[in-house]
């Protein structure tokens, strides 16, 4: 019975063509049971789920692998497809990154026609590949690299890399080598990400910050400097900060500070800051967006207040070594971070 081929329970319950053939089925049963109505589902040209039900998000990535990968070989394999892009930083549940299209990478020489949700890109640069909830995928800072030379939208390549490195799946450098190789940091969106990234800024609204101050003379802060009181005890990490002066910038929107427990950390983080002389201005993105005069006022206040006194005593910033350009020879790259548990 096909229920027991051991390669469908491999792939999540689907099977090419040429393995349901390879396993003795006839392709009579194969058109007749994959039929409206019957027990199979054709999901991609020769790609069949073996299922009444419809696909979850794991196996609608992996059938555009089955799909593109090249028929003879093991597709779970990755050595000849593997999912990229957005897709695979969703599967890997990247804030923002979207999971359609399903861009696939396929060895050269090969080519492979879009199918439905699934887009094909052949590459003479084939990544090491790694298995995310059971489907071959790119690492995240190749699949982050694809997605930004696939991405006209600049604030979702922004965000998206933002996103990427703050959660830890990659070191700035190591995209920014990334995407050297693959020749797309010439397009200004990747461009201006990389920048920001390099300079410490983790998220689309720290990004518009760095904009508005850079078209200021006032100083240029450090940005998300850890920041930790004389018994070295951690303080805060603020989006901006000023260490001769002792201001802090903390940019903070609804979705990540208005809930109550959010907010109520929110408040103890500015207490603790305040309680070791700094001065800490707060804003919002729509503020940021559409009120900057005002935001820049009171950081001139701030900056002037602080300059006419002491820096805080016993507050250490750490960790906001600024890396700059042009960079050395790339870092051997991180050991993968651990992938989450699979989906239910």
């Amino acid at each position: 019975m096909i229920t027991r081929i051991d390669v469908a329970r491999r792939q999540l319950n689907m099977a090419t063509h040429h393995q349901l053939k390879r396993a003795g089925i006839p392709a009579a049963t194969i058109s007749g049971r994959s039929r409206h109505g019957g027990p199979w589902q054709r999901l991609l040209p020769r790609v069949y789920l073996l299922q009444t039900g419809p696909p979850d998000p794991r196996q609608q990535a992996l059938s555009a692998v089955l799909y593109a990968a090249e028929p003879a070989a093991d597709p779970l394999s990755g050595a000849s497809a593997a999912l990229t892009g957005g897709a695979a930083l969703a599967l890997l549940g990247i804030r923002g990154a979207p999971a359609d299209p399903l861009h696939v990478l396929v060895r050269s020489p090969r080519t492979v026609a879009a199918a439905g949700r699934v887009r094909p890109g052949s590459t003479s640069r084939w990544p090491a590949t790694i298995h995310v909830h059971g489907v071959p995928s790119t690492r995240p800072v190749r699949a982050a690299a694809d997605f930004a030379a696939r991405t006209d939208d600049p604030d979702l390549v922004r965000s998206v890399l933002a996103n990427v490195v703050q959660g830890g799946w990659c070191h700035p450098h190591d995209l920014h080598a990334e995407l050297r190789a693959g020749r797309v940091r010439h397009r200004p969106a990747v461009r201006a990400a990389a920048a920001e990234l390099l300079a410490g800024v983790r998220s689309i609204a720290e990004g518009r910050a760095r904009d508005t101050l850079a078209a200021t003379n006032l100083p240029a802060p450090l940005w998300n400097a850890r920041l930790y009181g004389p018994d070295g005890a951690f303080l805060a990490s603020p989006d901006a900060y000023w260490p001769e002066e002792g201001v802090a910038l903390e940019v903070d929107s609804a979705e990540y500070h208005y809930t109550r427990d959010s907010w109520q950390a929110t408040l103890h983080r500015r207490l603790r800051l305040e309680a070791r002389g700094v001065l800490v201005a707060s804003t919002t993105p729509a503020i940021l967006r559409d009120r900057p005069a005002d935001v820049i006022a009171a950081l001139r206040a701030l900056l002037a207040l602080g300059a006419a006194r002491p820096a805080p005593p016993g507050v250490t910033a750490r960790g906001h070594a600024q890396l700059e350009l042009p960079l050395p020879l790339p870092l051997p790259l991180p050991l993968p971070r651990p992938l989450p548990r699979p989906l239910p």
